[in-house]
């Protein structure tokens, strides 16, 4: 079995820690939480170390932050209904624009693979789709409705412009702009989970999703593009997505956080029974039906929920987790 090694317990905020992103160079990680502050945490020989504290961004808990492609700026989902976009032109980190029109809790926020989209989702059901219009500048491109409750998490494939999002009413959605009219659509609707889905994650290729939910389940699902008898992709038609695989019975409580690491295949979960697990995809596993194995449980990870996990994007098999008792944690993934 493999193991996770504690690298470093970081305390820096003061109650619940919702999120963590790694920057794209995974040298620096940025943190928010219930108090309201972001800190971006730089590693100095051999410990990690707050170098920045953002602040007067939000007036409300930070759900999450994210850092687009480029890795010069940082979006920051709130509950005051805002997002806000930073960056250090000025020489330093500030907020240089806010994008408002969610009617209550932002939860989520995405960037593009192209850097040039955004796209947040909220408490409001609505999953928002921004684009970078010019420096500072950010348009409202679609409101998209097609969640009847809460939406949890907002997450773009890694090479295309089309979106997935997570939601309180069971199902994953996923979205593109359709070129006719040049507004973004619900291209399909993924139905398996029994209850609310939190969080959902691409592999490398875009072409698998896997999800994680409050049924204590995670499910892995296969695009399926159309063909005809010849298989000849037909044009016009859009793809299937199928649950291809459950892995079930791993979990006791919520699974609220997922990770797919792009470099090594691994996945991570965070869930509510204070554990973190790392799956590895099986040898000979049929892609039409794959398997997974358990390769690490960490007990005890944290004293309290797990909220997040986030594997370094260079691939040093290094994860990030944090949780309600205001601690992040950077682990080291030993095989």
């Amino acid at each position: 079995m493999a193991r996770l090694e504690l690298v470093q317990s970081l305390n820096g905020h003061k109650g619940i820690v919702w999120n963590v992103s790694w920057h794209p160079q995974g040298k620096i990680f940025a943190s928010c939480g219930e108090d309201k502050t972001i800190k971006l945490w730089s590693n100095e020989g051999q410990e990690w170390i707050i170098k920045t504290v953002l602040v007067d961004g939000h007036q409300r808990t930070i759900r999450e932050v994210a850092w687009s492609p480029c890795g010069n700026f940082l979006a920051s989902a709130s509950f005051d209904a805002t997002t806000a976009i930073w960056d250090k032109k000025s020489g330093q980190f500030e907020c240089n624009a806010t994008l408002e029109g969610h009617e209550n809790e932002v939860k989520s926020v995405a960037w593009s693979s192209s850097g040039q989209l955004l796209a947040t989702c909220g408490r409001d059901k609505s999953v928002w789709v921004w684009e970078v219009a010019g420096e500072d500048e950010y348009e409202c491109e679609s409101v998209l409705n097609a969640h009847n409750q809460d939406v949890k998490k907002v997450a773009w494939h890694p090479t295309s412009d089309v979106l997935a999002s997570a939601s309180y009413d069971n199902t994953v959605k996923m979205y593109k702009e359709d070129p006719a009219d040049n507004d973004w659509t619900c291209i399909a609707t993924l139905q398996s989970h029994e209850s609310t889905v939190w969080s959902l994650a691409f592999d490398k290729t875009g072409e698998r999703l896997a999800t994680c939910s409050d049924d204590r389940t995670v499910k892995i699902w296969k695009e399926y593009k159309p063909d005809n008898q010849e298989g000849v992709i037909v044009t016009g038609r859009e793809s299937t997505w199928k649950c291809v695989c459950t892995l079930s019975g791993f979990h006791t409580r919520c699974i609220y956080d997922i990770a797919w690491c792009h470099k090594t295949g691994l996945l991570a979960t965070a869930c509510g029974d204070d554990i973190i697990r790392i799956f590895k995809e099986s040898e000979d596993s049929d892609p039409n039906a794959p398997t997974f194995e358990l390769i690490c449980t960490k007990l005890d990870a944290h004293s309290q929920d797990v909220n997040c996990v986030t594997w370094n994007p260079i691939g040093n098999q290094e994860l990030l987790s944090c949780s309600d008792n205001g601690e992040i944690k950077i682990w080291k993934l030993m095989e």
